[in-house]
């Protein structure tokens, strides 16, 4: 029988524990994104005392919209500085000023979806906060290229699981697979 060389043993244990550190690493990534799908989402219209019949239920994926193309979600009017609402509870993952959407918030919530709110005059969130289902975030406005329009608010919902089977050939037919229909989520509200 042959004794067996120290430095390769040492190797082999080395071997198997970075094996187990990437397979447990896998295992925790794939539950995270399980349970990121599977907690329950509700939707509230994200403007205080909104009704549905203060969006065009028509404008989301309407062509042509501006320098964007499409508009990738539906525009909700009201009076400037009105409370704009957490359509869904999360984590705010970003809070500050974009070129187009002037003043804006993203807010990472269930199911890895990400509600994006555009044009607020104003926001009293901060990234890495979490919020409540109804928690004011800010307030309607005409920031970014909305300037000196009907004050309004901007939702769009994205997914980070893509929906391949959305794809289309419509105008940027390929983002149908990241965009959501905010109008077929809140149309049993309010």
């Amino acid at each position: 029988m042959s004794e067996l060389d120290p430095t390769t043993i040492e190797s082999d244990k080395a071997h198997n524990k970075t094996g187990n550190k990437k397979r447990k690493f896998i295992a925790c990534f794939i539950a995270i994104i399980i349970i990121g799908l599977l907690i329950p989402e509700q939707h509230i219209i994200p403007v205080q005392n909104a009704t549905n019949s203060d969006w065009n239920h028509k404008t989301f994926w309407y062509d042509p919209w501006g320098a964007s193309g499409v508009h990738k979600g539906i525009d909700i009017f009201a009076k400037a500085d009105t409370p704009a609402l957490g359509a869904t509870s999360g984590v705010v993952m970003f809070s500050g000023h974009l070129k187009r959407g002037g003043v804006v918030i993203a807010i990472l919530g269930p199911k890895w979806r990400v509600h994006y709110y555009a044009h607020l005059n104003s926001t009293n969130v901060y990234p890495g906060q979490i919020i409540s289902s109804g928690d004011v975030i800010g307030t309607v406005g005409d920031s970014g290229n909305a300037k000196g329009k009907q004050p309004h608010l901007h939702y769009s919902i994205l997914t980070l699981v893509p929906y391949i089977w959305r794809v289309d050939f419509d105008r940027q037919g390929w983002k149908k697979m990241f965009y959501l229909n905010p109008h077929k989520r809140l149309k049993d509200q309010g």
